[in-house]
């Protein structure tokens, strides 16, 4: 049997894929994390389905819930939020699948900084302002940064950043970020993107910290800090640009 490691998206329950919802219906073992994924998503489990919450397991224990379901016959939905190539934790149990034999398959989602785009309603990527989108976070009380890729370090790059798991270190952020973005550049940050309690907060780096503070934002949130956020006069992209040949197939 398989193990589908399923991104759940941001968190509304219409926003996890068709694949991804058919493939949920059709495992007789899901796995959650119920700190970050909405109980209204497992109305997509069949009937009798086992349902394990792992917000307090290691990773020890949910290796061990996949590779029983496994010996037992049972597809297993793994459901991460989001989308599982960010952020989610998936290396470390296809490592420990691979070694107890046990096949597994991916399911991409909607992940966090696109359903954060679409509550701004901004493309991230403008022509001629900002091509190049950073995906990041913070380590305060995670796994430590690799060297080279701390905010001051991206932050010479001038690309748009997107911060996961930072909402409650804003402060923190902002003071890295200022040098290299300046306190006009603009930033938001998107809580609970897709859910019936969003909140979207707009501003600067000079005001984007004391609306987090505010609004008592800590946790499932992404902070978006960069020119593209704000740009109105640009170019045209070439895409659909009438001087640009076009060949018919």
């Amino acid at each position: 049997m398989t193990v589908y490691f399923i991104g759940a998206g941001p968190g509304a329950a219409d926003l996890i894929t068709v694949r991804g919802a058919r493939t949920l219906a059709a495992c007789q073992v899901c796995l959650y994390a119920g700190s970050l994924v909405p109980r209204d998503l497992l109305a997509e489990c069949p009937p009798g389905a086992r349902l394990v919450d792992t917000a307090q397991l290691d990773l020890d224990a949910i290796t061990e819930e996949m590779v029983r379901a496994h010996a037992e016959g049972h597809d297993v939905a793994r459901l991460h939020s989001g989308d599982p190539s960010v952020f989610s934790a998936v290396a470390e149990q296809m490592r420990r699948l691979d070694a107890a034999g046990v096949p597994y398959e991916v399911v991409p989602g909607v992940p966090a900084f696109a359903a954060a785009a679409a509550a701004l309603k901004r493309e991230l990527t403008v022509p001629t302002v900002g091509q190049t989108v950073i995906l990041t976070r913070v380590a305060r009380q995670a796994t430590p940064m690799p060297e080279g890729e701390d905010l001051a370090t991206l932050g010479r790059s001038g690309a748009l950043l997107v911060l996961h798991l930072a909402a409650r270190y804003a402060d923190e952020v902002v003071a890295e970020l200022l040098p290299h973005y300046g306190a006009d550049c603009p930033a938001a940050v998107v809580a609970y993107a897709g859910r019936p309690e969003e909140t979207v907060l707009r501003g600067t780096l000079a005001d984007i910290a004391g609306q987090v503070k505010a609004a008592g934002i800590t946790r499932t949130a992404v902070i978006l800090v960069g020119r593209t956020l704000a740009a109105r006069q640009f170019a045209d992209s070439h895409l659909y640009s009438p001087e640009r040949e076009r060949h018919v197939c």
